[in-house]
């Protein structure tokens, strides 16, 4: 028995996570042609999805991370948002795909879209991989969405339940959170 398999029911599997990303990719590849884009990740839970969604870009693109807290270490956000790793590169003039693993009250996102819209790129458009629409609290623009989920606690692919459960290679609900 696998380590998560008592605590951990898979929602979306490894199979359809690929296919999507697969698909994203592909339409971003289109939306961006002849444009040099750069995909700003957010740590630490995009990570998979953005190494993904690089991968299945066919174009030249640039890699940024930023990270961002709004979570104590637990299940719910404290509606505080905070830069904990910015970006290393001027960000004026290009165009950006900020990548993010989930949507769920929108808060978190708002703030990196203004801090990013603040330093001038040429474009900037969201890309998530899930979006819990049952959670917002801020409407933001999702110009890439991989899947919209009902109002579950999930982990895998990236999401983490205090640090673990990152390099599960689906996305599943915990049913002891």
């Amino acid at each position: 028995m696998a380590f998560y398999e008592r605590d951990i029911d898979v929602m979306i599997d490894e199979a359809a996570l690929q296919a999507r990303v697969r698909e994203l990719g592909a339409q971003i590849t289109r939306d961006y042609a002849g444009r040099e884009l750069t995909l700003v990740g957010v740590l630490k839970g995009s990570i998979f999805f953005l190494s993904d969604l690089a991968r299945a870009i066919d174009l030249p693109v640039r890699i940024e991370l930023m990270g961002v807290s709004s979570y104590l270490g637990g299940n719910e956000t404290t509606g505080e948002v905070r830069i904990t790793h910015d970006v290393s590169t001027p960000m004026a003039g290009r165009h950006l795909l900020l990548v993010e693993d989930i949507v769920d009250s929108g808060l978190t996102l708002q703030f990196l879209l203004d801090n990013l819209s603040a330093r001038q790129p040429a474009s900037l458009r969201v890309c998530v991989l899930l979006e819990k629409p049952a959670r917002t609290k801020c409407k933001v623009t999702i110009d890439y969405r991989g899947f919209v989920i009902e109002d579950r606690f999930v982990v895998g692919y990236g999401l983490d339940y205090k640090e673990e459960y990152r390099n599960l290679p689906f996305v599943g609900v915990m049913n002891k959170v």
